[in-house]
């Protein structure tokens, strides 16, 4: 090899050297890069991880801090759905009340006769009183939607009948006034009495107005207080007043009751549309295949263009409905921003729920309820 030639292979050999030093750079960089993503993606999950344990420890600080009435409540519960002569009603009723509900009702009205130092044992006959409301409603709201699940297990009506779930709901309502009227109050009666009646109303609002888009959003806020808020407010409502609250603060209860209930309803309705299986132990797109007009819903409607509206009239109010519109239905919800804002209403409800507690006693249960509002609209993340 002569020297011009060496001279050009060394400086080739120097050439496809550098080339390959500068393809090991950037290959270190994609690799560095790589990890940096991943790393972020795993630090990220893991935040939002340890956000949603920390709100999820929000409900369990507000559960001690009322444990040992909630030990008294779920023994009279457990008492007062026995029958001496009916054993399907404990068999039914245990089906569904020991499935793992949060007791959330019921933590209500303990924490608001907590916060004013309440010496009696009222609170727990009401607070009994407050679940076998919601366990009825259940039982009920499941026969009239036909639904196969619920908190993650088979409704009572697909593992007895029909028959079976209305008439044992009925007996808790009975029990539940049982339980009212030994509080010698007439007051909480009213109250729970009333909620009662409100809640039969929503549920009939819902069932009457279900395949219907005209009512729009009035009519939908209408149904959520009346078939969700309105026992979140009695209940939070009955504990104030047992336990002695002045009138201003038994309002300010029921005000955040109010806008509690609303708030959670609104992240049910979220979850219908995403999520839902795990969060809430009910399928994804229950209200869609059942034509319930949900916020989410009446939001996309509201946005949708003439061949968006024809698809929303057809599979609500028509109720026609094929194996690939639950998927149109999602991606018209998503091009609106439907669940995005229906989670942002949900955020301003729970702000009200917080502020209506600022006349309220100042106590570690008052804290706590403040942080169960977070907790509430977490779920829908």
């Amino acid at each position: 090899m002569d020297v011009q030639n060496e001279a050009v292979y060394i400086l080739s050999a120097k050439q496809r050297l550098g080339e390959t030093k500068h393809c090991w750079i950037i290959g270190f960089e994609k690799l560095f890069h790589a990890i940096a993503t991943l790393l972020g993606a795993v630090l990220g999950a893991k935040t939002l991880t340890q956000d949603r344990c920390d709100l999820s420890d929000a409900f369990t600080r507000l559960s001690e801090l009322v444990a040992p009435e909630m030990e008294a409540v779920n023994q009279a519960i457990r008492q007062r759905m026995q029958s001496e002569h009916a054993p399907r009603i404990p068999e039914l009723s245990a089906h569904l009340i020991e499935a793992g509900g949060k007791r959330l009702r019921p933590i209500l009205t303990l924490a608001a006769a907590n916060m004013f130092g309440y010496q009696g044992d009222h609170q727990i006959r009401l607070a009994a009183a407050v679940e076998f409301i919601h366990t009825a409603t259940l039982l009920h709201d499941d026969v009239v939607d036909e639904s196969a699940k619920r908190r993650g297990r088979p409704t009572a009506n697909i593992l007895w009948d029909n028959q079976s779930s209305v008439l044992v709901g009925d007996y808790l309502f009975s029990r539940s006034f049982q339980l009212m009227v030994e509080t010698g109050s007439l007051r909480v009666l009213d109250i729970l009495a009333n909620a009662s009646a409100v809640i039969a109303e929503g549920e009939v609002l819902q069932l009457s107005s279900q395949n219907d888009l005209s009512g729009g959003e009035d009519r939908y806020f209408q149904v959520i207080r009346g078939k969700t808020a309105e026992l979140f407010s009695a209940a939070a409502e009955v504990g104030g007043v047992i336990a002695g609250a002045t009138d201003a603060e038994v309002k300010a209860l029921r005000a955040y009751g109010d806008a509690l209930g609303i708030a959670f309803q609104l992240v049910d309705d979220v979850l219908d549309y995403g999520g839902a299986s795990a969060a809430m132990g009910k399928d994804v797109g229950d209200d869609f295949r059942e034509g319930k007009a949900t916020l989410p819903v009446l939001i996309a409607y509201a946005k949708a263009d003439e061949a968006g509206r024809v698809f929303w009239e057809r599979v609500i109010e028509d109720h026609e409905q094929e194996d690939a519109d639950l998927e149109e239905a999602l991606s018209l919800i998503d091009a609106a921003d439907g669940l995005g804002e229906t989670k942002a209403r949900a955020r301003q409800y729970g702000q009200d729920a917080k502020d209506a507690l600022a006349v309220l006693p100042q106590t570690p249960v008052t804290h706590a309820l403040g942080d169960v509002v977070d907790f509430v609209i977490s779920r829908a993340y």
